[in-house]
């Protein structure tokens, strides 16, 4: 007959079949885990889900008792590294500037402050002619025919009281293509004057030019040429280059002065030059009433041609 097991081969069965149930638990708890498709990151990795429904869900009390008995520590749940975020792009203001308007043109070159012009510099062998109009209008039509027939342009520096008399002159002026400039309101020395004096002259004869049909700015001729550094910064800041004559014809004295139409011609082919600025007279002298600038600028032209001159208008002054 059998032997009866003694008390030591009782205790190592109950041993292996207490082994052998935990080890049962644990293969249950892995297999439920694999068929909910593994522990979502973040989630306890004990206590059931919502949808583990298995037995096996209350047993990972004995899982960790199991790695308790043996000594072993628990392994940590792994962590992930957290994703570098790429900056996105920098989003707009709420409200874009508003562009600003360029800085307005200058109204002639800066190297002109402080002067008063009495050439007009790289022009080469080109002559400005200019005409002074303060007084009445008796040589104009007979200038205006001259040019025109000759092909060319000049510069007329009005007053604005002249240019409120005469206001079919200043549109004969314009309709031939010639230049304007501001030359006062009433033609007074400009030295006596105070700043806000000068101030009144210079605008007083824009508005009245203006008023007329022409545009002076940003040209401008001293009456009598009287000037100094105090009354060219004046004129200067209120937008104005002065502009001198490089030889004064002096037809202005007429007949009665001693002067001759062949005179004033002489006079301005005496100082041909380079940038040469002419000044002439529209009125006609008022004791005698010869026109001679307008008798003598025929053959001044010519000569002027002959010895290899052209003409031009003092814009090129702003072009530099």
């Amino acid at each position: 007959m059998a032997r009866e097991p003694s008390v030591d081969q009782r205790k190592r069965r109950r041993l292996a079949a207490v082994v052998l149930a935990v080890t049962a638990a644990v293969a249950a708890v892995v297999l439920a885990v694999i068929l909910a498709g593994g522990p979502q990151e973040g989630a306890p990795l004990s206590g059931p889900t919502p949808s583990d429904t298995s037995p096996s869900a209350t047993l990972p009390s004995a899982t960790l008792s199991s790695a308790t008995l043996s000594g072993e520590s628990p392994s940590p749940a792994p962590t992930s590294a957290p994703v570098p975020v790429a900056p996105g792009p920098t989003p707009p203001p709420a409200t874009l500037p508003a562009p600003q308007p360029p800085p307005p043109a200058a109204p002639f070159p800066a190297g002109l402050a402080g002067t008063d012009v009495e050439v007009v510099p790289g022009a080469g062998r080109s002559v400005a002619l200019t005409f002074d109009a303060g007084g009445n209008a008796a040589g104009l039509p007979a200038i205006l025919d001259t040019l025109a027939g000759a092909g060319i342009r000049g510069t007329f520096f009005l007053t604005g009281s002249w240019a409120t008399a005469n206001p079919a002159g200043v549109a004969a002026i314009v309709a031939g293509g010639h230049r304007v400039g501001n030359h006062s309101q009433t033609h007074p020395s400009f030295t006596g004057l105070s700043d806000s004096g000068i101030g009144d002259q210079l605008l007083g004869a824009e508005q009245a030019i203006q008023a007329a049909g022409a545009d002076p700015r940003p040209l401008f001729r001293f009456p009598f040429g009287a000037r100094d550094a105090r009354t060219i910064a004046a004129v200067n800041n209120l937008g104005y280059v002065p502009v001198r004559w490089s030889v004064d014809t002096l037809g202005w004295k007429g007949t009665s002065g001693g002067v001759t139409a062949q005179q004033a011609a002489d006079r301005a082919l005496s100082a041909l030059q380079p940038g040469e600025i002419v000044l002439m007279h529209i009125g006609s002298n008022p004791d005698d009433g010869s026109t001679l600038d307008a008798d003598a600028l025929p053959q001044m032209i010519d000569r002027m041609r002959q010895a290899g001159y052209g003409f031009i208008t003092l814009d090129g002054l702003l072009a530099g």
